[in-house]
């Protein structure tokens, strides 16, 4: 949810920054600040208040200039502070501002310190700025280009120096950056922004920046390189569209549909909501958390929906990690049925809008029944289910118009992980090597995330025959049958197709009977423990005549022939995978729904946020 704004002008810019951090402040945040270049040196301004508040302190410290950045953060790790608020500083030279999360941040930052370089602050973002500086010759444009070689994970920065005082330059990689263009009328004017919605009334010329694109923007002009595959740099034009403030395709971009956006946001997503976790600590999840995490000795998920299907993934983890008893409750049902409580229970709810009626019912019967260890997974920082419970971990998946939730899945699924990992250190089950190791796969997941959205064009060709059906199955075994069922209900909101799922063991107790050359089967099929088992389901449904459309892991050795249709995953990401082998489904879901026509944002009969019981 972190938010980025710069501007170059002839006119004092702070108004223009303070706007655009108030137009993203949908996004909820903890920390905020402004940077500029007044009286040839760099100045800024950083709360952990609102950004009113952040107006006010600019007001009263006269800061203003003719080039700056903002910035909206959401802090994950420990209490928010002003010396981890951007805008970051390297000496007195070098500004910046950044989404998203470095991977190999310890490595650089250990090498900067060999350097002489003194870090005042815990985020990943300060590395870049010391990068930056120390790779700076006279050219920021090619100081940022080389930096973001050594970049590894994914980000949009913008940065400015000392020296060059009407030069912003901007890159991205996994999290969005636009440019906005001011033209004559605005004096030459340009912007950059994570978002449109940031610069709306300000300019309506975006231009939306690409993977890999590095863009100088100065007053009345730009210019932008993009890396090509050896890793040069070479210059590029990228469109410029009109986006009228406030209207929809403010937001929609270059995409068909803001499902399509949000399912190709998913990196950028993760990166977010994993922004600032350094090292696994029940801290991630409030004040208290280690008392209650020590006091607990069994977990109770609470959820509807696509966020009912997160708890159930993330049960096999807090089972076989954490070592810790789960059980899963639709909420709906749970507060109309007796049940057993247990005061030792974390109650643990998870919701996108954190106002799901039914959700807030279940809590409330739980805490009534005596049990008031009470965490949620939640994307929206103000909403009520976060004021209800006594820890909260805030995903950061952004805004999600789409009603089929697609990224806020994903990141409740991070969340959850990290939630996994935090329990079983409190019960000393984590071990250094471990913790470390989860860390590594979590920070590489943006980027194992691009690698399955570049399987796009092969799922199309599958939604093809998709689109001509009325029925399908889905088969999934163990951890990733919550995912098998989460990509039938997708397939189901948005296509109308009826789509059911179960363990693929389950088929010969009574879906067999289903089974006809008419009745596609998708399966997922990780290598995994129970890959051989899965194989031996997917026989039978060859044996009946059923199509099989298999996502398979690499090294799976599941291969092509007739009625077997295989789609091959990069590569197996272990525990983490279900947030892999959704993206697909959700892929395929979204194209054949495109293919029958159907109203894919607004499916019928169906709400975004589910706010009466």
């Amino acid at each position: 949810m972190c938010g980025i704004v710069g501007a170059v002008s002839t006119a004092n810019v702070v108004p223009v920054l303070v706007q655009g951090l108030q137009r993203l402040e949908y996004r909820g945040y903890d920390s905020c600040g402004v940077a500029v270049i007044q009286d040839g040196a760099l100045r800024r301004s950083r709360s952990t208040a609102r950004v009113a508040e952040l107006r006010e302190h600019i007001e009263q410290d006269d800061v203003q200039g003719l080039i700056g950045i903002a910035h909206t953060r959401w802090a994950t790790h420990g209490a928010p502070a002003v010396a981890n608020a951007h805008p970051h500083f390297s000496g007195d030279k070098i500004a910046l501002v950044h989404n998203g999360i470095i991977e190999n941040y310890e490595e650089l930052r250990t090498e900067l310190k060999a350097k002489g370089y003194v870090f005042e602050s815990q985020t990943d973002t300060e590395v870049i700025a010391h990068l930056v500086h120390h790779l700076y010759d006279g050219d920021l444009f090619e100081a940022v280009q080389q930096t973001t070689r050594r970049l590894k994970g994914a980000y949009a920065i913008a940065v400015f120096c000392r020296d060059e005082p009407q030069r912003v330059v901007g890159a991205r990689e996994g999290s969005p950056l636009i440019l906005g263009l001011g033209g004559a009328a605005a004096g030459g004017a340009n912007y950059l922004a994570s978002d449109a919605m940031a610069l709306a009334g300000v300019t309506d010329q975006i231009v939306y920046l690409e993977d890999g694109d590095v863009v100088d923007v100065q007053l009345g002009k730009h210019w932008i390189v993009a890396r090509d595959a050896s890793g040069e740099f070479r210059p590029v034009e990228r469109a410029v569209r009109t986006v009228h403030a406030h209207s929809g395709a403010a937001e929609l971009g270059p995409y068909r549909h803001y499902m399509q956006k949000e399912i190709f946001e998913q990196p950028r997503a993760i990166a977010d909501t994993l922004e600032g976790v350094e090292s696994i600590t029940p801290e991630l999840f409030g004040d208290g958390a280690y008392r209650i995490f020590k006091d607990v000795d069994r977990v109770l998920i609470l959820a509807c929906g696509t966020s009912y299907y997160s708890g159930s993934a993330a049960k096999y983890w807090l089972e076989s990690i954490a070592k810790i008893p789960t059980s899963v409750e639709i909420a709906s049902e749970y507060r109309y049925r007796d049940s057993v409580p247990d005061p030792k229970t974390l109650v643990v709810t998870i919701s996108q809008s954190g106002e799901t009626a039914d959700t807030l019912a279940a809590l409330k019967h739980a805490r009534s029944l005596g049990m008031t260890h009470t965490l949620t997974i939640c994307n929206v920082a103000t909403s009520a289910m976060v004021r209800e419970c006594e820890l909260a971990y805030i995903t950061r998946a952004g805004v999600e118009v789409g009603v089929a939730s697609t990224k806020a899945f994903t990141t409740q699924l991070a969340g959850l992980f990290l939630l996994t990992l935090a329990l079983a250190q409190v019960r000393g089950l984590l071990s250094e090597a471990d913790e470390a190791a989860h860390l590594k796969a979590m920070r590489h997941l943006p980027s194992a995330l691009q690698a399955v959205l570049a399987l796009e064009p092969q799922v199309v060709a599958w939604a093809e025959a998709f689109a001509r059906k009325e029925n399908a199955l889905f088969l999934g075994r163990g951890l990733h049958y919550p995912i098998a069922l989460e990509g039938a209900l997708k397939l189901k909101e948005i296509s109308y197709i009826h789509a059911e799922a179960y363990p693929a063991g389950e088929l010969k107790h009574g879906p067999l009977a289903l089974v006809t050359a008419e009745m596609p089967v998708v399966t997922v099929a990780p290598h995994d423990a129970l890959l051989e088992k899965l194989k031996s389901n997917m026989q039978e449904v060859r044996a009946r005549g059923g199509q099989l459309y298999v996502f398979a892991d690499a090294d799976s050795r599941i291969e092509s022939s007739e009625g077997v249709h295989v789609i091959r995953m990069p590569e197996h990401y272990g525990a983490l995978s279900p947030i892999l082998h959704v993206v697909p489904l959700q892929l395929l879901a979204y194209h054949t729904a495109c293919a029958r026509g159907t109203d894919v944002d607004k499916p019928r009969n169906l709400a975004k946020s589910v706010t009466v019981e």
